[in-house]
């Protein structure tokens, strides 16, 4: 007699882990600008296109980042021309510098406490 080895093909699904202290590294990563003057967009971009399919909650957080980071570059263009309007734009380069320092960290308090992430003034593009 013969036996018939039955093979079967499961779906593959990506099991998510949970990993808190990437979620805060992506957050903090965007204070790389402070420091070195670069990679505080490039950073967190890569973290989240490489990670949002392997950490929990890795996805809604990396776009909350680019959403804020896309917005504040935005802003920083608009003030630009804000100059000649009475020096309005040096004081709004002084608000989202202030802004930009700050939320980064508070965001990852927050995602360490389990809360989800809140960054003021962002435009949903993605």
């Amino acid at each position: 007699m013969k036996r018939h080895i039955s093979t079967s093909i499961k779906n593959q699904n990506i099991v998510q882990k949970e990993n808190k202290q990437l979620l805060v590294i992506t957050h903090l990563s965007q204070l790389l600008d402070v420091v070195t003057g670069f990679g505080g967009f490039i950073v967190p971009l890569i973290i989240w296109l490489t990670q949002k399919d392997t950490v929990v909650n890795m996805d809604e957080n990396g776009k909350a980042i680019m959403n804020f980071r896309i917005s504040m570059f935005l802003y920083f263009i608009i003030c630009i021309p804000m100059i000649l309007l009475f020096g309005l734009g040096l004081l709004g380069f002084l608000v989202l510098g202030i802004l930009t320092f700050v939320f980064p960290i508070v965001n990852a308090v927050r995602v360490s406490n389990d809360e989800q992430p809140y960054y003021p003034m962002s435009i949903k593009f993605l």
